[in-house]
């Protein structure tokens, strides 16, 4: 029996991480979401109720957020809002690593904080713990760009199918 490419709504830092996201959205593991169009963008750049739309458009046909976690991508706003947009929805959730994978000049980056930390999730008893503890983190064990890649595109659809 063939399995069927779930459809994911992937998250990271833009400026930072473009280069190293569609390295794996590319990799065609998973349907996930295409680039913004410039033609997207100019109509919602500047407008944070059109970006809001966007993202909330592009997930809604989606089953799992895939946060690719880069030097930068803990604390900024939409990442933030895409994350507790993904746990409130009930979807799939789940962060990768990306910093070994090389940008568009070669270069590796540093290791970015836990995103999920900035969260606290319910548990049992009415207590709290922190979305970090709840949500899937895998930090490729390789040094090596090519490893580090290989070891994504191998494993992420298992990832995703675990995380919904």
């Amino acid at each position: 029996m063939k399995s069927v490419k779930r459809r994911v709504f992937f998250c990271f830092h833009y400026e930072q991480d473009v280069w190293r996201a569609a390295q794996i959205r590319n990799a065609g593991t998973l349907d996930g979401n295409e680039p913004i169009s410039d033609n997207d963008w100019e109509e919602t750049k500047g407008s944070e109720v059109a970006i809001k739309k966007w993202i909330d458009d592009q997930m809604h046909t989606r089953s799992c957020t895939v946060v690719l976690i880069g030097s930068h991508t803990a604390g900024r706003d939409w990442i933030k809002y895409e994350i507790e947009k993904s746990w409130h929805d009930g979807k799939g959730l789940l962060g990768i690593y990306i910093h070994q994978l090389l940008d568009k000049d070669r270069r590796p980056s540093g290791q970015g904080r836990n995103p999920f930390d900035n969260f606290t999730v319910p548990a049992f008893n009415g207590l709290r713990i922190s979305m970090s503890s709840a949500v899937p983190i895998y930090n490729p064990p390789y040094m090596c760009s090519k490893d580090v890649y290989s070891y994504i595109t191998n494993n992420i659809a298992d990832w995703v199918e675990e995380a919904i």
